[in-house]
């Protein structure tokens, strides 16, 4: 069977957040999924398969990092779309089943796709003890994402602040949370990008995700308030880094960006 290898919020190899993509006749068992994922050795592996025709979605797709399997991925999506797309597998529209409810990735005559995510709900939480000393910095504010993202979301003081983390991810282990979202507002908005992010993983096998599309279904509702516009721009800062454009429409998230195949090879285990 085919496998790909595609580069997610990013026009340019080698950028962006790389994904495994796989299109199936069904889904194996559970082990063999998690196999392949971690052969991959990629933040997430998609694995999708066709559904019968007349249902509320067109494909089943699940996400796999390197050592389990995860409730939303952006990314992934984004890849697996592309895949859909640039092969003739699907035109238009597609709609996946996932664990995460009917999500819809749609795209545009630019080269674009749009995926449409439930937001996520933000509820502001208590500093813990010791996220100052994992971190690196001192957060402004903290706020669990909800059990869909399963992450928290820390505010720093500022954009550099972000840029130079350089995290205990032993230490951001011991939170039973996915990860970490650290996020700063822009410190020029002319560069093309309003807030900045970086996302640890160490829980799930990734000590830094390079660009995480679930992450801003809480990213944009939060700087969406907080700079009175729903549509945004974020930069996720990771080596490879990456944009994120973001729409927030009340309990639905939309997401765009670009994605471009690097490998294409044959599975055959």
């Amino acid at each position: 069977m085919r496998i790909r290898i595609v580069d997610a919020f990013t026009d340019r190899p080698f950028a962006g957040n790389p994904a495994g993509v796989l299109l199936l006749d069904a889904f194996p068992g559970d082990e063999w999924l998690q196999n392949v994922a971690l052969e991959v050795n990629h933040a997430e592996t998609a694995f999708a398969h066709p559904l019968p025709a007349g249902g509320e979605a067109e494909w089943a797709l699940r996400w796999f990092t390197p050592v389990a399997e995860v409730a939303m991925c952006g990314h992934a999506t984004l890849a697996t779309a592309h895949v859909l797309h640039s092969t003739g597998t699907h035109d238009g529209p597609v709609r996946f089943a996932t664990r995460s409810g009917v999500l819809v990735a749609t795209p545009a005559e630019d080269g674009s796709i749009t995926l449409d995510f439930p937001t996520a709900p933000l509820t502001r939480v208590e500093i813990p003890a010791g996220v100052a000393e994992a971190l690196g910095a001192e957060p402004l504010a903290i706020f669990d994402t909800g059990p869909n993202v399963g992450d928290l979301l820390v505010e720093l003081a500022d954009e550099k602040t972000v840029h130079a983390l350089a995290p205990d991810h032993k230490a951001l282990a011991a939170y039973s949370t996915r990860g970490i979202i650290a996020t700063a507002r822009a410190e020029d908005p002319a560069r093309g990008y309003d807030f900045v992010s970086r996302c640890f993983f160490p829980n799930f096998g990734i000590d830094e995700d390079p660009v995480t599309g679930s992450a801003h279904t809480a990213l944009a509702p939060y700087w969406s308030e907080r700079l009175g516009r729903p549509g945004l721009t974020g930069l996720q800062a990771s080596p490879r880094s990456g944009r994120v454009r973001t729409e927030l429409r009340g309990e639905r998230t939309l997401l765009t960006g670009r994605a471009v195949t690097v490998i294409e090879g044959e599975l055959h285990a």
